[in-house]
């Protein structure tokens, strides 16, 4: 019982000093100059100097989107876009991190497009959004899956991810694509 509960702690330990290791590796991304550039204007005192501060500024921003150099995008599109990239490590990419405000993902739910079962007795899961999840234990499903099915994907522990179906006995698994 003393080993188990030792294990236990080891692994909680590791948990933890993994988390706070992933957060300060995450890179920051930095502001964009014309950013900088736009607030900057705010502090100029004299009317007719701000207006044209703000107007060489604006322009500049607005050929730069155009441009494709800066990309402006909406909380929703950030949240839409966390959700498709469930299952993938998004700490290297700092558009996903920033800001705040959201809570991170933990589970999503989703309706099986496809299942098929490797050689090894692992199930390949197809979902209707076009994400591939393959199962990663030995575990059995209680039942095949069939399309149609309900899928909920939640986070495990240690960066694991346990897979769901139609309510039943969760098996782990790991986003493919």
């Amino acid at each position: 019982m003393k080993s188990g509960f030792s294990l236990a702690v080891l692994a909680i330990a590791a948990w933890v000093a993994g988390s706070a290791l992933q957060a300060q590796t995450a890179p920051r991304m930095e502001r964009p100059a014309l950013m900088t550039e736009l607030s900057a204007c705010r502090a100029v005192a004299a009317d007719a100097e701000r207006l044209a501060c703000y107007d060489r500024v604006a322009a500049a921003l607005d050929l730069a989107e155009t441009a494709g150099e800066v990309v402006v995008v909406e909380r929703t599109q950030i949240t839409e876009a966390r959700r498709a990239l469930f299952g993938f490590s998004l700490d290297a990419l700092p558009l996903f991190t920033r800001g705040g405000g959201d809570a991170p993902i933990e589970a999503i739910q989703s309706t099986l497009a496809s299942a098929s079962q490797g050689g090894t007795g692992k199930w390949l899961f197809v979902l209707e959004d076009g994400s591939v999840w393959a199962q990663t234990d030995t575990d059995a499903l209680t039942r095949p899956p069939r399309p149609g099915a309900r899928i909920n994907i939640r986070q495990g522990a240690v960066g694991s991810y346990l897979l769901s179906v139609d309510g039943a006995r969760s098996v782990r698994v790991r986003r493919q694509r």
